[in-house]
């Protein structure tokens, strides 16, 4: 038995919990589907660079549509990496 079962919580307090759990789940569903996109670019023989392309921008419209409001945070954290792989794998500028 934890904790938070034995010593009762506002209710305030289990909404909050409830909604930092979805938050968390919500994040680590982006990083999945972030590192599925990296691995497909990185390793599909005949990916040309177009659909490349439009595996990243599907990517950032999917972000979005799970954290609205929250393009500067994927700019800065996403946007780099897969700018830097397309650099590596395609010889881009």
């Amino acid at each position: 038995m934890g904790l938070s079962e034995r010593v009762p919580q506002p209710q305030g307090s289990q909404a909050g919990q409830q909604e930092q759990r979805e938050e968390a789940r919500l994040i680590r569903r982006l990083q999945i589907m972030v590192n599925m996109v990296m691995q497909v670019i990185a390793q599909a023989p005949n990916l040309t660079v177009d659909e490349a392309a439009q595996m990243c921008a599907d990517c950032k419209r999917a972000a979005l549509a799970m954290f609205p409001e929250k393009e500067l945070a994927y700019d800065l954290i996403y946007k780099p990496r897969l700018q830097r792989l397309m650099h590596e794998r395609y010889g881009l500028q």
